[in-house]
């Protein structure tokens, strides 16, 4: 089973960005999002960047994850 996790953009270079949640902090690919922004929430898969999510959602599944472990 593949699970992919939102996490907060902190930084963008290029087609590269920085991505963190809770004590992770992640580079992952951004080329298939052209429009992403500092601050926007993304489902990470695989080292890639796959959606925008809004934060609420992103916040939701968070939570989720929380209480699974």
């Amino acid at each position: 089973m593949c699970l992919g996790i939102p996490m907060k953009v902190v930084k963008i270079k290029d087609e590269l960005a920085w991505v963190k949640s809770g004590g992770l902090l992640r580079q992952v690919n951004i080329q298939m999002i052209p429009a992403l922004k500092l601050g926007d929430y993304v489902i990470v898969h695989a080292g890639f960047a796959i959606e925008i999510v809004d934060q609420h959602a992103a916040h939701e599944t968070l939570k989720l994850l929380d209480e699974i472990r």
